[in-house]
């Protein structure tokens, strides 16, 4: 009897390169335990650039997947709108030529909410340079674009709690702010618990009730989540027919 034929072997977990955009800065990653390192962003940076930046930085050293959280729309690990916070061309972008491995690009607020997924129903904010939100059910994953919808006075979500909304309210009206729209959200998703990443996030001095700190790290954690088929989370429909058929 011929011997099954193997599918190509999974990266292992320890050799990802977990690459984290935001408004400001880059931050990456190689693995679960390598040092966490940065560079500036901002908003003339191209995916071309930042590419540069971060080979000249990883110089030789070995990664066999990369997985990249973007600032903005991701669709089928493809990037479907140009970002907010950052300069333009990102829309085609070949990721895995730039860096030579395979790559899965997913929503940075759905990356960051995955390494902080615990089960159940769970909304992720991500407060930061914009606002990011994912919602989780029962390991599927949702990025949504909440923070762009109209939110009062013809300004967004993102108006009011990202950063530019704290510089404008000043962090007393900021916090207040925070707190309304996690109770409107938390509502309207009907979420267990939620969970607050994000640079801002610390800048709250009492969480709601069901209401938990999250950390930046939990985004490097979702990036070795997005290559573990055991991880308990589904970041696509194909995937998630897959596992529908797994249980009948």
């Amino acid at each position: 009897m011929p011997a099954k034929r193997k599918g190509p072997r999974a990266p292992q977990r320890r050799y990802i390169l977990v690459i984290d955009i935001g408004g400001s800065h880059v931050k990456f990653r190689i693995g679960a335990h390598g040092a966490i390192e940065k560079f500036d962003s901002g908003p003339k940076m191209t995916p071309a650039h930042m590419t540069r930046c971060l080979c000249e930085l990883l110089e030789e050293r070995r990664y066999e997947a990369v997985s990249i959280g973007y600032p903005g729309l991701v669709y089928h690990s493809r990037i479907a709108a140009e970002p907010h916070n950052l300069g333009t061309g990102w829309v085609g972008y070949d990721f895995a030529a730039a860096l030579g491995r395979p790559v899965r690009v997913i929503n940075d607020a759905a990356m960051q909410a995955i390494g902080s997924y615990r089960g159940g129903r769970m909304l992720f904010l991500g407060l930061g340079t914009g606002l990011g939100a994912t919602l989780i059910i029962d390991g599927m994953v949702e990025p949504t674009e909440v923070g762009h919808m109209p939110y009062r006075h013809d300004r967004t979500f993102e108006d009011y709690l990202g950063e530019r909304g704290r510089e404008r309210l000043g962090n007393r009206r900021w916090r207040e702010a925070v707190c309304v729209v996690i109770a409107d959200l938390s509502a309207a998703f009907e979420a267990d618990y939620i969970v607050l990443g994000g640079g801002n996030a610390r800048r709250l001095k009492k969480l709601p009730q069901g209401v938990r700190l999250g950390s930046n790290l939990h985004a490097f954690t979702g990036g070795l989540r997005l290559w573990d088929p055991h991880s308990g989370v589904i970041t696509s429909p194909s995937a998630a027919v897959r596992n529908a058929r797994r249980r009948r």
